[in-house]
């Protein structure tokens, strides 16, 4: 059986020979192996894949004693459990539905909601659950709580937000913590609102990029996972740079998740460290 096994502390001398030694006595293979230090702040990260049979709480204990106060977590190898969330746009949900279903995304789909009925067929061609869930008339606490009635049973590994178009309450985020992913334009916050690539080309920008980011109470401020950028020019119009722009964050977005289900992040400070 294979094991992820993240460990961040405070950094000093020996760590790795301690962790090592723990995982040497315990008879587990350590498969790969990575470690940073973060030298201002004086904090050491650690990421192993192990080959064994884990008793995760005895695992810890014994790695406490080398290594007090350490913050451990582990990761049996698994198929991670996502629940997308979307409004009206198809690319980033598309996407996604297209890798899992071939397999280049190892993930289990459980189910899509949306405040737009558009994609139900889209997404029922998967055979995935979808569920439209209307915001109109309702306050967004009303609406997030008959969104959760439906997620939170279903206890995914993780929470894709595929272009959806609504602001998070923190009663929905304190939930999941660090399990919400967003994409968006890396315009922000300098072209907000309606059709940013129009404004974005109004003021002759020379790239264009998306940022994929976890989730938190502060709007498209959380810990970033993933960027990307490419260069536009003139001769686009503002409908080709919003074609390239949706390719990008596709191929963001899909990078962030991959991170994220093989066990890669660790965060901190309102910023990650990927290993």
């Amino acid at each position: 059986m294979k094991y992820t096994l993240l460990i961040d502390c405070d950094d000093k001398k020996g760590l790795v020979y301690k962790i090592s030694k723990v995982l040497y006595e315990n008879d587990f293979n350590i498969e790969t192996q990575q470690e940073f230090v973060d030298k201002e702040n004086n904090k050491f990260f650690f990421r192993a894949v192990i080959a064994g049979e884990v008793d995760k709480e005895k695992l810890k204990e014994q790695i406490l004693k080398e290594v007090p106060c350490a913050n451990i977590r582990i990761f049996k190898k698994r198929k991670k459990r996502l629940f997308l969330m979307a409004t009206k746009e198809a690319h980033a949900l598309g996407d996604i539905l297209i890798k899992q279903y071939s397999g280049d995304l190892d993930v289990e789909i459980i189910g899509v909601i949306a405040n737009r009925e558009n994609l139900r067929d889209l997404v029922e061609k998967f055979d995935i659950p979808f569920y439209y869930i209307p915001a109109e008339g309702k306050s967004r606490v009303e609406h997030e709580n008959e969104m959760l009635e439906i997620i939170k049973p279903t206890n995914p590994d993780f929470i894709i937000l595929a272009k959806f178009m609504r602001i998070l309450t923190p009663n929905f985020v304190e939930e999941f913590p660090n399990k919400i992913i967003n994409i968006h334009h890396s315009f922000l916050p300098a072209f907000i609102g309606a059709n940013p690539y129009k404004q974005a080309y109004d003021r002759g920008v020379k790239i264009i990029g998306a940022t994929a980011h976890f989730v938190n109470n502060n709007l498209d401020d959380g810990p970033i996972i993933e960027q990307d950028v490419i260069r536009v020019d003139h001769e686009m119009s503002w409908e080709e740079m919003r074609l390239q722009g949706r390719d990008i964050e596709k191929i963001v977005l899909s990078r962030a998740i991959k991170l994220a289900i093989e066990d890669r992040i660790f965060v901190y400070a309102n910023k990650t460290i990927i290993l």
